[in-house]
């Protein structure tokens, strides 16, 4: 029988006692092979907070791999366990209604067992949660819309440090979801809000969405959606709409840099945002309804009022049947002199920049090229210093290998056309993909 006699510290000397019954045993000296292995070092919890960050954003899918995944780092101890719950809650996606049914009653129960003996402000996991996506049940809405809407509301509350609300088109807020989103503990906390579906009226400054924004005053990005032209009161003129009523108080949105607003030519929002200060605007997305079309439209008169600091205009028509589309403002150049980024919807107008004005306009999208633009264009490259290049939004490029005469026909002989002559300019023609033409 060998026996191992060994000292407390691990660098000192191991001696083997391979005879501990005879007269006089023998010992022998262990010899290492390798060098003692150090201890493994400390990692702070701020450490491993971003690491798992990192993971988390990784396999932030919902398909059943990337799951797997974020359920395993729960699971490898319970030091990582502490650390990584926080962020497994902070980004939901929500897939189903049976998922956003699961995730209401966890949160209610966690509420319901709640206490402020250990001086935390707010249950977890409620408190845990930043971003809510629930932008997947647009398809399951019609027949489950008065269930979401109540776990909605039932899940506002819970939620009190959520900053990313995304939402669908597809989905109509009630005014109960909204009151109860705007009236929660932490409603400033609210940094982006998208995909807002809002019926498209007339019909006064003020209601549920407007109060929303109200009690939303860190608000960076929104995202609202209407629902076109299918009123009939859009046909009428809006009395008024250009001086806001005497008991009308301006929105205080300070930080909103990104503001999209699609297939609504006017609404209670566009109203109260056309008469509020809006002071980080930059980048702005809109579908043009002119008020010779549309006569409530406030459109036109939205990109006048807030054009001056913009640095991206992006034109844009939500395409459902049937498509309606109307002409844009040929004084953009003018009422937003700030552009770096100017894209434009068919028709295209026939823009126009005032003599004796350089603009800094750097990238200019459109549709497709046409050469009835072409020859605006052209009128207005010696007023554009900057501009390097002019993208075809809807068209690509035909790939190697077709045919001279396959190149020079339709829209891609149009292409052709329009980069020869920018080119002499030192303007880029790009295509849907950004893509330059290397033949």
């Amino acid at each position: 029988m060998v026996a191992m006699s060994t000292t407390v510290a691990a660098h000192q000397a191991v001696w083997l006692k391979p005879r501990p019954l005879a007269r006089s045993p023998g010992t022998f000296l262990l010899l290492p092979l390798l060098p003692p292995r150090p201890a493994l070092k400390h990692l702070p919890s701020e450490v491993w907070s971003n690491i798992l960050e990192h993971t988390f954003a990784l396999y932030a899918s919902n398909d059943q791999s990337a799951a797997s995944v974020r359920i395993g780092l729960l699971l490898i101890s319970k030091d990582i366990h502490a650390v990584a719950l926080p962020l497994f809650y902070a980004h939901i996606r929500i897939p189903s209604i049976r998922v956003l049914e699961r995730l209401t009653a966890r949160l209610r129960a966690a509420d319901q067992q709640w206490d402020s003996i250990r001086r935390i402000p707010y249950s977890a996991p409620g408190r845990w949660i930043q971003t809510l996506d629930i932008s997947a049940l647009g398809s399951a809405y019609p027949e489950n819309a008065y269930h979401l809407d109540a776990l909605l509301n039932l899940l506002s509350p819970l939620v009190p440090f959520l900053t990313n609300l995304v939402v669908s088109p597809q989905i109509a807020l009630s005014r109960r979801a909204l009151w109860s989103l705007s009236e929660r503990d932490g409603a400033s906390n609210l940094r982006v809000l998208k995909g807002v579906q809002l019926k498209t009226s007339i019909q006064g400054y003020e209601d549920a969405f407007v109060e929303l924004l109200r009690a939303c005053t860190r608000l960076e990005e929104l995202e609202v959606f209407g629902t076109g032209l299918d009123s009939a009161e859009l046909l009428v003129t809006q009395n008024g709409a250009s001086c806001p009523p005497p008991h009308f108080r301006p929105l205080h949105l300070p930080f909103l840099c990104r503001l999209a607003a699609l297939s609504m030519p006017t609404s209670p929002v566009l109203l109260a945002l056309l008469h509020s200060p809006l002071p980080a605007l930059r980048h702005l997305t809109v579908t043009p309804y002119d008020e010779l079309s549309v006569p409530a439209s406030v459109i036109p008169r939205f990109i006048t009022t807030h054009g001056q600091y913009l640095t991206s205009l992006y034109l844009h028509t939500v395409k459902q049947w049937p498509t309606a589309l109307f002409p844009s403002p040929t004084t953009l150049l003018d009422t937003c002199p700030s552009l770096r980024h100017l894209s434009l919807e068919l028709p295209l107008p026939r823009l126009r920049l005032s003599s004796m004005t350089h603009h800094h306009l750097e990238i200019l999208s459109v549709a497709r090229p046409s050469s009835d633009f072409l020859v605006v264009l052209e009128g207005l490259l010696p007023k554009l210093p900057k501009l390097r290049f002019v993208r075809s939004r809807d068209v690509k490029w035909l790939r190697g290998g077709m045919s001279a005469k396959a190149r020079q026909a339709g829209v891609q002989g149009e292409m052709l056309v329009w980069k020869r002559k920018l080119g002499r300019r030192g303007i880029q023609l790009l295509d849907a993909e950004w893509k330059a033409d290397t033949d």
